[in-house]
């Protein structure tokens, strides 16, 4: 919900029937000023884009494109090619790895209630690496996750957080995401009347904006879309889909890993992104996250699993109790778990 909600305080005076709509999909949700977690930052550059939705955004109206000819007349797709607005800024980069995010003593609370959720989080994620936290249900893992992008329903009561040097802690959310944070919410939420290829063609564009690149026509973005689609095996008619509607359980996990593939980040945050996936849509979303790992950006998995990583290996496994990390180590420490439950670890 957290994702969606900023589309709607950010839409043009134009676009009122499709605000109306999306609020409606929300059961009126307040108009929040909350920026979406799906992101696009060059790794090394001193200023990332942001993907906001502020003044320069607006849906396509109700009577939207639908790309009829998708399905049978393009054929640009060998002829199109769109290089990522990343590339330039990605090949001034040096080769070492660098220190993305860095949380010392996080403790947090919920707002309404003050109940402590975080007491005491450290971590460090370097670029290239693979995160996964893990924990009982209640140990603050999402919890951990959301403070991370500054949702409005947690306090912040003491600790540091940097993010490439700088203080998150100080950025609005949308900051944050200027930053190059992106987060795949548990369980993301439908819009009804925004078709797929008018969303995700929008939000790149914004993008581009920000880069001060010209925008995509629909078959331009068709000719970038294209192989990114096949990344998370879905079919060209997904994209005439509206967002989310409808879908399953792990159409609606490939939707997230392709605004990730559209978008990009620098770390991507996946709370339980293996949830409700059969194996099969789990191979898949595991395959499209490991095709976009690069040596400059890097991921933060939630999950109970140890089928998730599996699939995506990961360089640490972290344990959560009590709202903080007690254990830190490779996969071994989820072979453990999986025998002997969480009583085989305890924190101090």
């Amino acid at each position: 919900l957290f994702c969606f909600v900023v589309f709607i305080s950010f839409l043009s005076e134009k676009s009122e029937l499709d605000a109306i709509r999306i609020q409606k999909s929300l059961n009126g949700f307040p108009l929040i000023k909350l920026v979406p977690m799906a992101v696009f930052s060059p790794s090394c550059s001193s200023t990332s884009p942001l993907l906001s939705f502020k003044n320069n955004i607006s849906f396509f109206p109700s009577h939207r494109r639908c790309f009829p000819g998708v399905r049978c007349t393009f054929t640009v797709k060998a002829t199109v090619s769109v290089e990522s607005p990343s590339s330039s800024a990605t090949d001034r980069c040096d080769d070492s790895p660098k220190v993305l995010l860095e949380v010392r003593d996080l403790c947090a609370v919920i707002v309404e209630s003050k109940q402590q959720i975080l007491n005491g989080v450290n971590l460090t994620v370097r670029q290239g690496e693979v995160h996964a936290v893990m924990g009982k249900n209640g140990s603050g893992k999402s919890t951990f996750a959301k403070v991370l992008v500054g949702h409005p329903d947690y306090e912040i009561t003491g600790g540091t957080v940097s993010f490439k040097g700088e203080n998150l802690l100080e950025m609005e959310p949308e900051e944050r995401s200027l930053a190059g944070l992106f987060m795949s919410f548990q369980s993301p939420v439908a819009i009804p009347g925004v078709s797929n290829i008018d969303f995700l063609n929008m939000a790149y564009n914004a993008q581009r904006r920000k880069l001060g690149l010209p925008e995509l026509g629909p078959i331009e973005f068709y000719g970038y879309i294209a192989p990114k689609l096949e990344l998370v095996n879905m079919k060209i008619d997904f994209l005439n889909r509206n967002v989310n509607e409808g879908f399953s359980g792990g159409e609606r996990k490939r939707n997230e890993i392709l605004q990730l593939a559209v978008l990009g980040a620098d770390l991507a945050i996946l709370d339980e992104i293996d949830s409700g996936l059969d194996v099969d849509a789990l191979r898949d979303v595991a395959k499209a996250v490991n095709g976009l790992l690069s040596p400059k950006n890097s991921v933060l998995m939630i999950t109970h699993y140890l089928r998730l990583l599996e699939f995506i290996k990961p360089t640490y496994i972290h344990i959560m109790e009590k709202g903080r990390i007690v254990k830190t180590g490779d996969i071994s420490i989820a072979k453990v778990l999986e025998k002997e439950g969480y009583k085989a670890i305890s924190g101090p």
